[in-house]
């Protein structure tokens, strides 16, 4: 059964800018940008996390965890009533998982070992580090489960890239989106491709899928969140969505409600 815990402001501060532990956040509640001489995991128990850095911006509903490697520099903004667990990683595990930020997804083991190493105080000496090496094992083995917006560095797909980040809902075509940057259809075709690795339309699917989990978790039903976050109706929003996070709105925001029992 998911533990829980009475709501606190922010989680326990361990000194040197490194938050570890747990604590219960509201929605909408921010870290500025900053970084760790440690590797840092953070996890959604209930709720979801959005972290950023120069390379992007990744999602994480509840079902997955955030990674995000040593002096990266990165910030965090959280989704709903918002069960936050963070997980300082010591550079010489650091290895053993991937170079650069990512999101894996959370088997029921590393869940449970999150919980523990998050809920408990240390009993027997070295506890906490075996389990930590249980969570950098089922972590190393994990394939990484990404919502990854990636970020633009030419001005013009920088200012596409804005004015949709603005208004996930708008309806602009590329060519409409290439009139209001100065640069054609074509080119701006080529720059997401070359940029961000992906489509203009892969990219606004998954820009609109960050805001339908922000809206989803603080409570909105499926009808209104495809509606805010332009679907033009709810069934071509269920589909997307599913594709790209694996599961049913529906489904994700009934696992909120058991998450946050």
């Amino acid at each position: 059964m998911p533990r829980t815990r009475q709501p606190s402001s922010t989680p326990a501060d361990a000194g040197g800018g490194i938050l570890q532990g747990g604590a219960w956040l509201p929605h909408g509640f921010q870290l500025a940008p900053h970084s760790h001489v440690q590797g840092q995991l953070v996890y959604a128990a209930a709720g979801a996390l959005a972290t950023a850095t120069e390379r992007g911006t990744w999602v994480a509903p509840a079902d997955r965890i955030t990674w995000t490697p040593p002096r990266f520099a990165h910030s965090h903004r959280f989704y709903g009533q918002t069960d936050v667990r963070l997980v300082s990683v010591p550079p010489d595990l650091c290895a053993e998982l991937i170079d650069h930020p990512g999101v894996f997804a959370v088997s029921p083991l590393l869940r449970e070992a999150l919980l523990a190493l998050t809920d408990e105080p240390e009993r027997r000496a070295g506890a906490h580090r075996r389990l930590l090496a249980v969570i950098i094992d089922e972590l190393a083995d994990a394939a990484e489960a990404s919502l990854h917006l990636p970020e633009a560095s030419d001005d013009r797909l920088c200012a596409a890239t804005d004015l949709l980040r603005a208004d996930p809902a708008r309806p602009s075509t590329l060519a409409e989106l290439g009139r209001a940057v100065g640069a054609s259809e074509r080119t701006l075709s080529r720059l997401f491709r070359t940029e961000l690795n992906m489509s203009f339309h892969r990219w606004r699917t998954i820009l609109r899928i960050h805001h339908a989990l922000a809206h989803l978790t603080d409570g909105m039903t499926v009808t209104e969140t495809a509606v805010a976050c332009g679907w033009s109706n709810p069934s071509t929003f269920i589909d997307a969505f599913t594709e790209v996070v694996g599961q049913t709105p529906g489904r994700y925001q009934a696992g909120l409600r058991i998450r946050g029992r």
